[in-house]
């Protein structure tokens, strides 16, 4: 019996030596972890005050049961070693301390001073990234109560300024009233092509009247690629004398281009008035097709299209390059391109060969296509069948080339001498009379018609040409969104002409079509 007696004792010793080296091993555990997290830094926002009798730590200490670690704490201890009976010295960080001891009832009290010469410690406060981003230097701590809730610090999106959002919120569809279509309404039909009408429309945002160039989406195709390149082009090029574009309009079933108003083009213009325009007008229609035109191609971009009905006219007769459908920027290195571009009528030779590198000088043919237009008052190459019928109205006034007179020649795929016929050259004047009666004008017209392209005069040199001598010279130095017509005395003069043969010439243009393919 004295046997089995002993028995639950010894269970009941194993047990309690069991939880006790358990308790130790869990009691160093913790010891460990609070001297970690005693080495980090406090982070506050503001300096704390003690008085110079308070106690920092302290701790129930019992000795001879705890094996000197004191799991009662009143206050955090961190990497504070276990403290003897009596005055000792505790290691606290790189500091050390002289503890002294508080007895109380039936307990012993260790006692650590936060500073031994009874002097305030600060913490200093840690500044957010918010904070960095204001380039300011950092402010001294404040001195105020510990318990007083201080502000809590910015964050990075409070650097941005209220302009700064809106115009963030705008770009995200926020309350801006561009792009929305309850802001223009529609007064009347101006035109109608194959992708696209053009009405005349007016905006409630400023109170003027707009042209609206609405283009039908196709459900499965979308947007046509044309009205994409026109947008993208048109939105960096701020000239007077190429079309605004005001806004844009997406809808599922529509996409609308908002350009500025102007009331009529080059080719009504030559219809209204037959037989050629008067020799001042047509010079300064010319200087300001080529001042649009030499801003374009100094961003290494190409019209493509150039015609008289992709040139506005404005009452006071400011010319606006438009339609950038055809447009395109000329990359670098130079890549091969469509030979299927620019009106029949005012396409170069060497695109009309087959030639798929081209540059400025595309257009620049078509500059010498419209100055003797305006001045005859006819088109210069009217072809009205296909690629060689047009070779064969260039050649004849110009001259069928050979090899001994544009090197290469034979190489282009379309040129077929069964085809094409066997011409002399002739001068300009002998096919048009009437450019010998306008000073300069014949021989500027000859450098735009080169029929090798690099030998084409550019836009920005055919500015400074002798026709244009008798402009007022301040016409060079006006900026880009000045109009030439802010120059005191220039002004359109009135036109003169037989308006009997205005209905043959606008059916002789309605056969213009503009083709592209890629």
């Amino acid at each position: 019996m004295a046997a089995d007696a002993d028995k639950p004792t010894s269970r009941a010793d194993m047990r309690e030596g069991k939880e006790k080296t358990q308790l130790s091993r869990l009691k160093k555990l913790r010891r460990r972890i609070s001297a970690s997290f005693g080495r980090l830094s406090i982070s506050k926002e503001e300096t704390i005050h003690e008085s110079d009798n308070e106690l920092d730590y302290v701790f129930q200490a019992d000795v001879s049961t705890n094996n000197g670690y004191y799991p009662q704490k009143t206050r955090s201890a961190p990497d504070t070693p276990p403290a003897a009976n009596g005055n000792h010295t505790v290691t606290n960080g790189n500091h050390r301390y002289d503890a002294y001891t508080v007895h109380t009832a039936g307990t012993k009290q260790v006692v650590v001073p936060r500073n031994p010469d009874g002097r305030h410690t600060p913490v200093k406060r840690h500044h957010s990234a918010g904070d960095m981003l204001g380039g300011a230097v950092f402010p001294p701590a404040p001195k105020s109560v510990a318990s007083e809730k201080q502000p809590r610090p910015k964050s990075e999106g409070h650097v941005y300024s209220r302009q700064s959002i809106y115009k963030r919120a705008v770009s995200f569809g926020g309350p801006s009233a561009f792009g929305r279509a309850d802001s223009y309404s529609k007064l009347e039909q101006l035109g109608e092509g194959s992708y696209a009408t053009v009405f005349k429309g007016f905006s409630s945002l400023t109170n003027q009247v707009v042209a609206l160039k609405e283009i039908r989406l196709q459900e499965e195709e979308g947007a046509p690629f044309t009205a994409i390149r026109e947008a993208s082009l048109l939105k960096g090029l701020r000239h007077t004398n190429i079309v605004t574009l005001h806004d844009i309009i997406h809808t599922r079933e529509t996409l609308t281009f908002v350009f500025e108003y102007v009331h009529t083009d080059l080719s009504q213009y030559l219809e209204r008035h037959p037989g050629g325009l008067n020799t001042t007008n047509v010079k300064l229609f010319s200087y300001q097709l080529l001042r649009g035109l030499a801003f374009c191609h100094q961003r290494r971009i190409l019209h493509r299209d150039l015609k008289p009905q992709n040139l506005l006219i404005s009452e006071i007769g400011e010319l606006k390059l438009a339609d950038f459908g055809l447009a395109r920027a000329k990359s670098i290195p130079s890549h091969t391109y469509s030979h299927e571009v620019v009106t029949l009528w005012y396409r170069p030779p060497d695109v009309l060969l087959g030639s798929t590198e081209y540059s400025t000088s595309l257009d620049m043919w078509g500059v010498g296509c419209i100055l003797t237009e305006m001045i005859s008052g006819q088109a210069t190459f009217p072809g009205m069948k296909d690629a060689f019928d047009q070779l064969n109205q260039i050649f004849k006034m110009l001259g069928t080339p050979t090899e001994a007179s544009w090197e290469g020649v034979t190489k282009y795929a379309n040129y077929d001498l069964k085809k094409l016929e066997r011409y002399p050259p002739q001068s300009l004047a002998c096919c048009i009379p009437k450019l010998s009666f306008v000073p300069h004008a014949e021989e500027l017209a000859a450098q735009c018609l080169q029929m090798q392209p690099h030998l084409r005069i550019s836009a920005s040199a055919a500015k400074r040409h002798d026709y244009f001598k008798d402009l007022p010279s301040k016409i060079h130095e006006l900026s880009d969104t000045t109009s030439i017509f802010n120059i005191p005395g220039l002004r359109l003069l009135p036109e003169t002409g037989d308006v009997s043969t205005t209905q043959r010439r606008q059916s002789s243009r309605s056969g213009i079509r503009t083709t592209l393919k890629i």
